[in-house]
């Protein structure tokens, strides 16, 4: 081999190396980036959540005594506010939020055979405050599940498959409810 041919060599292999170099830091980036988006997206429903969580007391305190009929309404609710858990995994968290948001709907249906509740300013209040929190959570929540969508499409595309079982990438989870899990609360009628 001529040294200029050798030479040529030489420079196809450092040129493939440092072609694959960027090919690989380019989709590590990436990937990491779409990461960091699903960690965060997930840290906004949570947070979310847990406002939520600290506002149903709050609702069924104020409502307590006014609906003595619909115990087992309040009582739903009161059960699931204290099944949720962040600490659980995410299927979990999950359904909790699905029911919960299911017994809140039920709760506030109950509510409007209540004419005494709607003149109460603070329940209002509080009715609002938990309607404007399942709407975020709703919206968060789509948006969480549209990031694990782009990651999870992402590492299965070339040239991020290559690369995946290296670097650990595996899908995540969708904010989702198992379909027997998010069936709507049972709600008693009040007697005639």
């Amino acid at each position: 081999m001529t040294p200029t041919v050798a030479l040529i060599v030489l420079f196809a292999a450092v040129l493939a190396l440092v072609l694959l170099a960027v090919v690989v830091l380019t989709t590590y980036n990436a990937v990491v980036a779409l990461q960091r988006r699903v960690d965060k997206a997930w840290a906004n429903v949570d947070v979310l959540l847990k406002q939520r969580w600290d506002e149903l007391p709050n609702l069924v305190a104020a409502v307590r005594g006014m609906m003595a009929y619909e115990q087992s309404v309040l009582e739903e609710v009161t059960r699931l506010r204290s099944a949720y858990s962040p600490s659980e995994a995410l299927p979990r968290q999950a359904a909790v939020a699905a029911e919960t948001s299911g017994a809140v709907r039920s709760l506030f249906a109950v509510m409007e055979r209540y004419p005494d509740l709607k003149a109460e300013s603070n329940v209002m209040a509080l009715q609002q405050e938990i309607e404007r929190l399942e709407n975020l959570i709703a919206q968060r929540r789509e948006f969480y599940n549209d990031s694990v969508f782009l990651y999870n499409a992402r590492i299965r595309q070339m040239p991020a498959v290559l690369f995946a079982g290296s670097f650990g990438w595996t899908d995540r989870e969708f904010f989702q409810a198992e379909p027997d899990e998010i069936g709507r609360p049972a709600v008693e009628t009040r007697p005639a």
